[in-house]
C-alpha cells in the first residue's frame, strides 16, 4: 500500500515522499480501515516544519527518528477487524483518528460509526478539532442550557466546533474571531460583536464569571 512517510523538518516537498508500505494488521481491540478521505490540521504542519521547538526535542533534533507516517484524521470503511473488538465489522463506514492517517490503510482503536448525513470528507475533518472541543464545552467546561460562553479564537478549528457545541447545548455564545471568518460564525452562533475586545477584555471575562470562557 502507499502511505506518506516524514523523513525531516521544513519544506513539504522537500521532506514528504510517498512510500509504498506494508499494509498494517489489526491486533487486539483494533480495526483495519480502508482511508476514504484524511485531514490536514495543525499538528501535522507543526509536527513537517517543527513548531515548537518541542517537537525536535521529542522526534528527533535533525530529523524524526524514523521514518514517520504522516496524518491523523480520517475516515473510511472498516476491512477487517482484531481480536476483541464487537462494536464494529467489516464494510461498517467509520470516522477517527490514528497515526499515520495519510495512507491507503491504518489501523487503531479510535474509531466509531460515521453518521449517514455526513460525507466522507466532512467525517475527516471532525475527529482531533472536534473532539477538543467537545472536551472543553462540555467535560471541562460543563455548559448548560442558558449560560454565557466565550469563545475565543471562535474561527479556527477547535473553535468552530466550540461555537456550534456550544450552541447546541442552548448557551448564549460570544464568539472571538478575525475579521475574515466573521460570516461563517454567524451562521453558526447567536452571535454577539466584539469590536474594541481588546480594551474590554478584563470586562468581558469578569461578566463572564457564570459562565465559560474558551480560549
Amino acid at each position: 500500500m502507499r502511505a506518506v512517510n516524514q523523513l525531516g523538518y521544513g519544506d513539504p516537498h522537500k521532506v514528504l515522499r510517498l512510500d509504498e508500505v506494508e499494509r498494517p494488521t489489526p491486533t487486539d481491540g483494533q480495526v483495519l480501515v480502508r482511508v476514504v478521505a484524511a485531514s490536514i490540521n495543525a499538528i501535522d504542519w507543526r509536527t513537517v516544519y517543527a513548531q515548537p521547538i518541542l517537537v525536535r526535542l521529542l522526534g528527533g533534533l535533525r530529523r524524526p527518528g524514523d521514518s514517520r507516517q504522516m496524518g491523523h484524521d480520517l475516515a473510511g470503511v472498516v476491512e477487517a477487524v482484531g481480536p476483541g473488538r464487537t462494536d464494529l465489522a467489516p464494510g461498517d463506514e467509520v470516522y477517527g483518528n490514528c497515526s499515520g492517517g495519510l495512507a491507503e490503510y491504518v489501523v487503531g482503536q479510535d474509531f466509531v460509526r460515521k453518521p449517514a448525513n455526513l460525507t466522507f470528507e466532512q467525517a475527516a475533518a471532525v475527529p482531533v478539532a472536534g473532539r477538543t472541543a467537545l472536551q472543553a464545552v462540555q467535560k471541562h467546561g460543563q455548559v448548560e442550557p442558558g449560560q454565557r460562553v466565550v469563545v475565543i479564537g471562535a474561527g479556527g478549528g477547535v473553535g468552530t466546533f466550540a461555537v456550534q457545541i456550544a450552541a447546541a447545548l442552548g448557551a448564549d455564545v460570544t464568539a472571538v474571531t478575525s475579521s475574515g471568518t466573521v460570516r461563517g460564525i454567524r451562521r453558526r452562533s447567536r452571535w454577539r460583536d466584539l469590536a474594541g475586545f481588546m480594551r474590554r477584555y478584563v470586562k468581558l471575562v469578569s461578566s463572564a464569571a457564570k459562565g465559560a470562557v474558551l480560549e
